[in-house]
């Protein structure tokens, strides 16, 4: 052939021969199972929704994917509705409001006492704390042990209180107050200021306080008046013991509390007084554990001290010890309080209780120990009546006696 020649097409046609065999080829191993797969899968689906049962859980499967889907969506508007609702300036409008409306009914309380030493001459010593006005008339509410330190040891003795004085809110006028009364059973106190219209706190509910609401300390820290701390609740009627061997139920919050707190407000949301500040625990690796008498048991105490200038109680009028298991083991007794001593003249010695005698039982209650006798006395008032189951040489007694006055 000529190479000037017209190009040419080779065509191969055994190649020709080969394609159409593998078109054919792909169709049957290809599309016609696809289309005899759909032809199938619609003769099912048709037959499935002809049969009730299989129809509804094909719809309800579906109803659960979409319902499962619209539950994500509000689950999720909810959330996004919830975190629009955190205000950071909310909750510092609430801390300044608060502050605003208690400060005033906060008072700076100094203290001049007397201390006495074989090794030096007498000297007068001063602290710090701080009270709540109660009435606009100027009585102040504050904790016992920063009106009666009073102590003694080999080294020294100090004296109570020889000289009070009260600084008001926004005011450098000094107040000497005038000590009306003290309890050392619950640490606290009342004392009055010559001053009228003053701004008496506003008192809450602390049977109502719950754990984690906000909560705010004001008072006279280290000297530094009207300041304030704010934190959480971080639990309730918790049982605390002192240096001293008292046991307090008390409210517990994070909110920082200093030497000179005490006897200052813990107060709620609405600026109501929860409690009184009264001690804090202190040490290598504690922080924010601070404590507060709840104000619900504070106000008889200050109705009394106001009216009496003491605080009157029920009294049975015997020592007791705490039996537990292995002790009353040991001596043969039963678990209960054992009474060791009977005061003369008391409530227990006229209804016949006597040494040796151990207490199981008050006002059908079964008591164990000295506190919880004590708990069930306390809710009862001086006249009344109250029962004592009391187990004497293995023999159990009911006896009726009538509550004193505590001397």
């Amino acid at each position: 052939m000529d190479n000037n020649s017209n190009d040419y097409k080779v065509i191969d046609v055994n190649k020709i021969k080969d394609k159409k065999t593998t078109q054919i080829s792909f169709g049957k191993s290809v599309l016609i199972p696809f289309f005899s797969g759909v032809i199938g899968t619609t003769l099912v689906i048709g037959t499935c929704f002809g049969i009730p049962q299989i129809k509804e859980k094909i719809i309800d499967s579906k109803s659960s994917t979409v319902l499962s889907t619209s539950a994500t969506e509000n689950n999720s508007n909810t959330l996004n509705n919830s975190l629009t609702q955190i205000s950071l300036s909310d909750f510092s409008n609430t801390s300044i409001n608060v502050a605003n409306t208690v400060r005033p009914s906060i008072v700076g309380i100094q203290v001049e006492y007397t201390i006495n030493s074989p090794f030096s001459r007498t000297s007068t010593g001063k602290a710090e704390g701080s009270g709540i006005i109660i009435t606009e008339d100027g009585y102040i509410l504050t904790n016992n042990h920063i009106i009666n330190s009073s102590s003694s040891d080999s080294y020294y003795e100090i004296s109570k209180a020889n000289k009070v004085i009260v600084y008001l809110y926004n005011d450098e006028t000094p107040y000497e107050a005038k000590i009306i009364g003290t309890d050392e059973q619950t640490d606290l106190a009342v004392i009055k200021i010559e001053k009228s219209n003053l701004s008496p706190a506003t008192l809450g509910n602390s049977d109502n306080v719950k754990v984690g609401e906000f909560s705010m300390a004001i008072g006279n820290p280290l000297g530094m008046q009207s300041s304030v701390t704010s934190g959480i609740v971080s639990a309730v009627n918790r049982k605390v013991t002192d240096s001293d061997g008292k046991t307090y139920t008390l409210i517990q919050t994070d909110a920082a509390i200093n030497s000179g707190n005490s006897g200052g407000a813990l107060v709620n949301a609405n600026g109501e007084v929860i409690g009184i500040n009264t001690l804090k625990l202190s040490g290598t690796g504690i922080e924010g554990m601070g404590f507060a008498i709840p104000i619900n048991s504070t106000k008889d105490i200050y109705e009394q001290l106001v009216q009496y200038n003491k605080v009157k109680r029920p009294y049975i009028g015997i020592t007791g010890i705490d039996l537990d298991q292995k002790t009353a083991d040991y001596n043969k007794l039963v678990i209960g309080v054992y009474v060791k001593q009977v005061e003369d003249f008391s409530s227990a010695q006229k209804a016949g209780i006597k040494p040796g005698d151990v207490i199981i039982e008050a006002n059908g209650t079964k008591i164990t120990t000295m506190e919880e006798l004590n708990e069930i006395k306390n809710k009862q008032k001086i006249g009344d009546t109250m029962t004592v189951k009391i187990n004497r040489n293995s023999q159990e007694l009911t006896i009726t006696l009538t509550l004193s006055e505590q001397p």
